[in-house]
């Protein structure tokens, strides 16, 4: 009767409120394809467009790019997954065990505000692409001015909410689909317009070595001249410009809500799909593409939007690239964005909490300042949250390793814990405070930031109970871990048995899927290569747009055909 009831409580909470059971955890390839389709976005368009603008040089953005991208997939490595898969919890559910009910609304509204609105640019990134197709107006002011671009956005929110209500799994299988051909086609963009910058700098299709290549980026791509005509940023600015772009998710913690299905801890490292290929060769083949569309359009980069881009590099994938790159970006934000809305109204279900900051999405990415404003957007919501990483991070990893309590502010049932409220605000003011003095590059202000919120919290915390020992609370919890796990057992035996292995049908499809991936890349070589003039460049150009379109149609119906095949197949 005992166990009985105690199943009973956990059947009354939602699923994301408890640790991942074990049979929902996923293998390294999952997350190699979620992170790789999140950061292949369509924000890699402007970021790309973004380095031409602020000065950077060639060889800065080659190696800065790498150099910074590398340190991101440490820090998600050896900062969020250990901490993910140790605790198997959001951070949503995890804070509120650090810091009590009444910080964690707070931390928790700050997040739903900060995804929504991410959200809520992709979606309109998205729309673009479609005003562009149909002829729309460009919406410049911070109001849409036509009616159809507010029903384009509708029917592009509609579908990412509909993607994120299905939970991780969904997110991840959509992802799945969309990475391979996000690569392929960031790839063949830039393979595609490289000849026209080629012709324009060097007058030749193509550059004739790396020194020719370099040269062609110094005086057409990153010219070291920002768009003020003054030097631009250097080396130093790059790298921390990469590692700092997804702060808010490695050193602020929020991925634990996507790593805490990792087998493994070092899953980390699968980030390094999106770091690598989607803010390595993506934003280098975003610059690419932005400049050879600027030399055909006759325009500056900072004068072209994804659309134009995307258009003049791919034909009518371009349109597809955008759409597809904005919805990848907008699910995996509106299904964080839902999480934390589930934590605050924790007696609602994360379907319904993610159906209403959906709709509350879908009337921000209405409006096109949201989209304009992303860069700063994304840059102080990092500094907004490392802070609570800081705090999190030093629970769970520097308490036990100095004596003290992981967990004290539970097991004292406090609701409202002083040291992390303290700490948080205090890092806000270090934070942003480094920021108005102007003492070093915003890009690296999230180091010290994130060191000093540590050094308060462990300071406050050994005052206000965490040197304590509360050997009758770890107990119970450890009983209750016990209990979790048993129920999850029972719920698994519960849950269809998958059938191993792939049918002959799914195999074929996916066969024809990767040939239609690769006849797509011969198609760009053949442009990059094979044009041994400026008419034959044109002409294998067209070549590539129109029989391009016709192999992301079939790529795309034939992996999601495999997907149900295989899906159906597990589940009969």
């Amino acid at each position: 009767m005992s166990a009985a009831k105690n199943f009973k409580q956990f059947e009354d909470l939602d699923e994301e409120q408890l640790p991942v059971a074990k049979h929902k955890l996923h293998d390294w390839t999952h997350f190699a394809g979620l992170y790789a389709a999140e950061h292949v976005a369509a924000t890699e368009f402007v970021i790309g467009a973004t380095f031409v603008a602020l000065g950077a040089k060639t060889m800065d953005i080659l190696l800065g790019l790498l150099i910074g991208n590398v340190l991101a997939v440490l820090s998600w490595t050896f900062i969020t997954s250990p901490i993910a898969v140790d605790t198997r919890l959001s951070l949503y559910t995890y804070l509120n065990k650090v810091a009590g009910d009444s910080m964690t609304k707070l931390y928790n509204w700050a997040n739903v505000i900060i995804f929504s609105v991410i959200s809520a640019a992709m979606i309109t990134v998205s729309a673009t692409a479609v005003r562009f197709a149909f002829d729309i107006p460009a919406q410049l002011n911070w109001y849409p001015t036509n009616l159809w671009f507010i029903v384009i956005v509708i029917a592009v929110g509609i579908v990412v909410v509909s993607i994120a209500l299905y939970g991780f799994n969904a997110v991840s299988e959509f992802s799945g689909i969309c990475a391979p051909w996000l690569f392929v086609m960031f790839t063949s963009g830039a393979m595609v317009l490289l000849p026209a910058l080629s012709l324009d700098v060097l007058d030749k299709t193509l550059p004739a070595g790396w020194s020719d290549f370099i040269a062609l980026g110094d005086q057409s791509i990153w010219t070291g001249i920002d768009s003020d005509g003054a030097p631009g940023i250097g080396l130093i600015e790059v790298i921390g410009f990469a590692w700092a772009a997804n702060t808010i998710t490695h050193f602020g913690l929020i991925d634990m809500a996507l790593l805490r299905y990792a087998k493994k801890k070092s899953y980390g490292l699968a980030t390094s799909t999106g770091m690598m290929f989607g803010h390595f060769i993506a934003w280098i083949a975003a610059g690419i593409m932005g400049a050879g569309a600027a030399v055909i359009l006759g325009k500056t980069i900072v004068e072209l939007d994804p659309g134009d881009v995307a258009y003049y590099a791919l034909g009518w994938s371009g349109f597809v690239i955008v759409i597809v790159a904005g919805w990848t970006t907008a699910i995996t934000n509106l299904y964080r964005a839902g999480l934390a809305a589930q934590a605050i109204f924790f007696n609602h279900s994360r379907k319904r909490t993610t159906i209403v900051v959906g709709l509350v999405t879908i009337a921000i990415a209405c409006f096109p300042f949201v989209f304009s404003q992303i860069l700063p957007l994304l840059t102080y919501a990092g500094l907004l949250v490392v802070p609570v990483g800081g705090i999190v991070f030093a629970e769970h990893q520097i308490f036990p390793r100095i004596g003290f309590t992981r967990y004290w502010s539970s097991y004292r049932k406090l609701t409202f814990s002083t040291p992390a409220v303290a700490s948080w605000a205090l890092g806000l003011v270090f934070g942003f405070g480094l920021n108005a003095l102007d003492v070093m590059s915003f890009f690296y202000l999230f180091i010290p930031t994130w060191i000093f919120t540590i050094l308060v919290y462990t300071l406050l915390a050994s005052r206000y109970g965490a040197k304590e020992r509360y050997p009758e609370a770890k107990k119970n919890e450890q009983i209750q871990k016990g209990q979790i796990a048993e129920y999850q057992l029972l719920q698994a035996k519960k849950e269809p048995k998958h059938k191993a292995g792939r049918s002959v049908w799914s195999k074929v499809l996916k066969t024809i899927a990767i040939l239609v991936l690769l006849i797509t890349l011969v198609l760009a070589g053949n442009v990059m290569f094979g044009s041994s003039n400026e008419s034959a460049y044109v002409e294998n150009r067209e070549l590539f747009y129109h029989y391009a379109f016709i192999c992301t149609l079939i790529y795309f119906v034939t992996a999601y055909i495999a997907l149900k095949v295989e899906k159906n197949r597990k589940t009969s």
